[in-house]
């Protein structure tokens, strides 16, 4: 069945929920028993059913996905390329040339990462831009992930010789970095250009720079580390699946990827926040005639539409415990792990309690795109100092979420952090100019945080501390109750 030509009319027929075609790459593929399996739901694959949905598919799934979700005999045939226009919707059509760049302005003339952030809206399709830019509910919790640092005073001494400045930092106890920023894990990297999370991968290794890979990413971990330099440190993002398996099958491959240094196990979205940006593109997309289409076979369009967070969400297992999740985690994995998306001082406690297993811990509230209101890593980095600063000797303290310049890494690194992330911004470089966009986004903050350290009269990283900042204005704002450090021991079993 696999060499049979078939004809475009005979695919268009198949549109229903009862017999699901579609064409990928120039094959056609009955995917009508996948239909409920699909974890981003079925009415994604029937408002492409009966057509080619190559445009819509290639650039958020890795390659191998079909063979890994399909069975062999899915595969009936290849389209004819004669009839092939069509089934190709007008939809698809508009969308594609949507995608099509414009010419970019040079990296060299972006001076920061907010004309970085304009020139990728410019360049990347709307339904991209509004799953970067999106946040939960009034995004407030983005915005003040931003502001928290401007209310943060450097303390510039004078006198003092600021020829040299060294950003490299250590981190895991071994792992030499040039920067102490590193990529956090962002998914569907393909949809801001085709050189993807390999793309972002390529320009980290021109600094030196640590990549986290997104568990959600739109290529395999095995294509994003194919070329790495021999001293490249990526970790790999891990959202526990319902189906334990898959995860299983995940750590299995992680574990044979040399360049992957450790599991960064995200918890601060166990369920996917409001994010009403992304889910406006999915209503607007969804025409009058795909909805009758879902109705005709059976489907229930989203009310409110439904973005691609909502579908990358599908299947996650909201059910992960301190004293169960770590030890099953430990069954499968030999690499440290790295706990992201802590935003309370009692769960960073909490979490130093389980070292050596866990070896650090991410202070971030997922971009403000989880629970709106929600601290920015800042509060929590403060009140770790307040209510229990041994976590800063038992695990590494890294913080992501609102970074828009060098003085705001600075700052964090004075406030403890190990290391900081930056999750939208190489997104928006590879939008704006592929792999020279991200290494301009990289070089871009490491020169003002070079800047910085040089007028602080600082020349290396470790010797930043509180004296360097003066945080009072921000101090008013942290959580002022009670520690409870004692109440949460039947939350967990410490190895110490």
């Amino acid at each position: 069945m696999g060499d049979k030509i078939i004809d475009a009319a005979e695919v268009a027929k198949h549109n229903s929920a009862e017999s699901c075609w579609v064409v990928l790459y120039g094959k056609v593929y009955d995917v009508t028993e996948f239909l409920p399996n699909h974890p981003g739901g079925t009415q994604i694959i029937l408002q492409l059913a009966g057509k080619d949905a190559t445009e819509e598919y290639d650039p958020i799934h890795p390659s191998g996905t079909l063979e890994e979700n399909l069975k062999p005999e899915a595969c009936l045939g290849t389209i004819d390329p004669e009839t092939l226009s069509k089934i190709s919707s007008k939809a698809v059509s508009e969308r594609k040339a949507e995608r099509t760049r414009t010419e970019a302005p040079a990296m060299s003339t972006l001076l920061n990462l907010d004309d970085i952030e304009a020139v990728a809206q410019k360049q990347i399709s709307h339904k991209a831009w509004a799953y970067y830019y999106s946040a939960a509910d009034d995004l407030f919790s983005k915005s003040l992930n931003n502001t928290v640092y401007r209310s943060i005073l450097l303390r510039p001494r004078v006198f003092i010789d600021c020829t040299n400045c060294d950003l490299s930092v250590s981190v895991l106890g071994q792992h030499k970095l040039g920067l102490p920023i590193y990529v956090s894990p962002a998914a569907m990297a393909r949809l801001a250009h085709p050189a993807g999370e390999a793309g972002i991968s390529s320009a980290c290794s021109k600094f030196n720079a640590m990549q986290i890979i997104s568990n959600n990413a739109s290529m395999t971990p095995e294509e994003i580390v194919k070329n790495a330099s021999p001293d490249q440190v990526f970790g790999w993002q891990l959202y526990v699946q319902t189906e334990r398996k898959k995860s299983e099958n995940m750590l299995a491959r992680i574990n044979r990827l040399k360049p992957v240094k450790f599991v960064c196990l995200t918890l601060d979205a166990p369920v996917p926040g409001k994010r009403e940006h992304d889910e406006r593109t999915r209503a607007a997309v969804q025409t009058s005639s795909e909805t009758s289409l879902l109705q005709a076979s059976g489907g229930t369009p989203m009310e409110g539409g439904g973005g691609i967070g909502q579908q990358l969400f599908a299947g996650t297992d909201p059910s992960l415990t301190w004293k169960k999740t770590l030890p099953w985690l430990a069954e499968h994995t030999k690499l440290p792990i790295v706990l992201k998306g802590l935003q309370t001082h009692e769960d960073a406690y909490i979490a130093s309690l389980h070292a050596p297993q866990v070896k650090a811990i991410i202070l971030s509230n997922h971009g403000g795109r989880a629970m709106d209101t929600a601290p920015p890593a800042v509060h929590t980095l403060m009140e770790i100092r307040k209510y229990c600063p041994e976590v800063f000797e038992r695990v590494e303290v890294w913080v992501d979420g609102g970074i828009k310049r060098g003085t705001d890494v600075v700052k964090a690194l004075c406030l403890g952090a190990k290391c900081v992330g930056v999750g939208r911004a190489p997104l928006f470089g590879l939008g704006a100019g592929g792999v020279e966009g991200v290494e301009r986004v990289l070089e871009i903050l490491s020169a003002e945080a070079k800047t910085a350290m040089r007028l602080l009269g600082v020349e290396k990283v470790e010797e930043l501390g509180m004296h360097h900042i003066n945080a009072r204005a921000v101090e008013q704002q942290i959580y002022d109750g009670p520690a409870g450090l004692n109440a949460l021991m039947p939350l967990v079993k410490p190895k110490l």
